[in-house]
């Protein structure tokens, strides 16, 4: 629907903000017009994968129906121009009118639209509400160093989550070490509900596919939930079927099982579909009535408020220049089997083909599989980082920098981790049942038949040893590797050079 000429109010409306009961009551009682951007530009940035842009615009056009359905002036806007040049277009063409927008998520579109509408003051930017905390609040403790227990333990306070008479609900804050069992054999989890694509679903699809055919992933088997309604109903299922189940297994993973018992709803709460206050409140309602274990209900809430708000703070303190972090000064790109899923190594082969197929890992392969092996392997995290922005269907800025620059590679030299998240082959055998499956042999430590990771650890450990000696929890690692032969670090050296030399690199 055009807007008119009389059009007062414009409210723009980014891909990630789909829920007007998150905008000010003020602005959405006006009856604004709305308006929503595809910027194929935008979208040809990074690789973005396929499934991403099939998830992002058909929900978004989706919500831009249901908007139009209750009343509201709808212009959606389609182009190869950038989304601010767009909405300078469609604000110029009426001079009368006011533009409100949510300040964005990410970092990016949040400057470019600033620059554009610069001391415009028919523009009014409007605070991010779809977040449990304000950044300002907490920016200067995040920029000088703040551990995310501390502000999990202040975020349970206000919001009185798993909360007792001020005290933590079970006598503990944290109960992560009942969250680490092995997947037994004869577990079969429920895998998430599916949605078929609609006739608005197709539309994207065949646009995605025609217009950035090169870009990752594939698009053969797109299920996700595009509406709130639906969103809502995948969100029921996982309450309903593995909630339970979620805790104890949390940390699990298993050949042909990407799932486990995870909701698989980041996907909705990052672009606005579910919100995470009520993804909470449903997780205590299932704890009240008894449907649940305290370790799955706490492990999740602490997801939630303890390190998604954590690392939404962090980012908003450390931009932009944690974007060139790289503390180890790593140079080598990303390996070729993150883009293709072929190696002899099943755990990279097996957490390496969902994100190919769906855009989906839980935080257990991103984090000790594939973000560890790109460590390992001299990966330069930047290069990292930018992968898992492009190829996970829940990921923006703001989630996946953090998460890798920060957390997984300890890229910005210990502001957010303690430590490098850096494991053997030891770790996986012992979380998967991925090393029966391996080319491999997980037991041998060295040679033509070991596991790689076992020399690239011991490597890794030889190579920066100051970043484990500060820390006491690990600095054990560094006095067992100084204890090995000295004919055993050297061949840990050899191997490791040659088989990160030999490593095919995407170019």
């Amino acid at each position: 629907t055009k807007l008119t000429s009389k059009q007062n109010t414009i409210l723009f409306i980014s891909s990630d903000q789909l829920l007007l009961t998150k905008f000010p009551e003020d602005i959405v009682r006006k009856s604004p017009a709305l308006v929503f951007i595809e910027s194929y530009s935008d979208a040809r940035t990074l690789p973005f994968h396929k499934q991403k842009l099939v998830f992002m615009w058909s929900a978004q056009r989706h919500f831009a129906k249901e908007c139009e359905e209750n009343g509201f002036k709808v212009n959606y806007l389609k182009g190869e121009e950038s989304t601010e040049v767009q909405l300078q277009h469609l604000f110029k063409d009426y001079p009368d009118a006011s533009l409100n927008y949510m300040e964005p998520a990410e970092w990016d579109l949040r400057e470019r639209l600033s620059k554009t509408f610069a001391s415009n003051d028919r523009v009014e930017v409007l605070k991010n509400s779809f977040f449990m905390s304000d950044p300002d609040e907490w920016k200067q403790k995040f920029s000088g160093g703040y551990v995310m227990e501390f502000f999990y333990r202040e975020m349970r306070k206000r919001t009185g989550y798993l909360m007792n008479s001020g005290k933590p609900e079970g006598g503990e804050w944290n109960f992560d070490k009942e969250n680490r069992k092995k997947l037994p054999k004869s577990n079969q989890p429920p895998k998430p509900v599916s949605f078929s694509p609609d006739n608005i679903t197709r539309e994207v699809i065949e646009l995605v596919e025609n217009k950035f055919p090169d870009h990752f992933g594939e698009l053969n088997d797109f299920r996700y939930a595009v509406t709130r309604k639906d969103a809502l109903i995948a969100m029921d299922n996982f309450f309903n079927h593995r909630f339970k189940d979620f805790g104890p297994f949390e940390d699990a993973m298993a050949v042909d099982k990407p799932h486990i018992y995870h909701s698989v709803l980041s996907v909705y709460m990052n672009n606005g579909l579910l919100t995470p206050q009520e993804l909470c409140e449903r997780a205590l309602t299932e704890f009240a009535n008894g449907n649940a274990p305290i370790n799955s209900v706490e492990g999740y809430i602490r997801q939630i408020i303890g390190w998604r708000e954590y690392i939404r703070n962090y980012y908003e303190a450390m931009m932009p220049q944690v974007r060139e972090a790289n503390t180890f000064g790593f140079k080598h790109r990303v390996p070729q089997s993150f883009w293709d899923g072929k190696s002899k190594m099943k755990c990279i082969s097996e957490c390496v083909k969902p994100v190919i197929e769906e855009g989906y890992s839980h935080h257990i392969p991103r984090l000790m599989v594939l973000s560890n092996y790109a460590n390992l392997t001299q990966t330069d995290p930047r290069e990292l980082f930018r992968w898992f922005w492009y190829a996970y269907v829940d990921a923006w800025e703001w989630v996946v920098l953090p998460n890798v620059l920060g957390m997984s590679t300890f890229a910005d030299g210990g502001k957010l981790a303690s430590k490098p998240y850096i494991a053997s082959g030891n770790y996986i055998n012992k979380m998967s049942d991925y090393c029966a499956h391996c080319s491999y042999s997980v037991s041998e430590k060295t040679g033509e038949k070991a596991c790689p990771l076992n020399y690239l650890y011991w490597n890794f450990i030889s190579n920066h040893k100051d970043a484990f000696m500060e820390n006491g929890r690990v600095s054990f690692m560094v006095n067992m590797y100084e204890k090995k032969p000295d004919q055993e670090k050297q061949t840990i050296a050899e191997e490791s050079e040659r088989y990160i030399e030999e490593l095919d690199r995407y170019l």
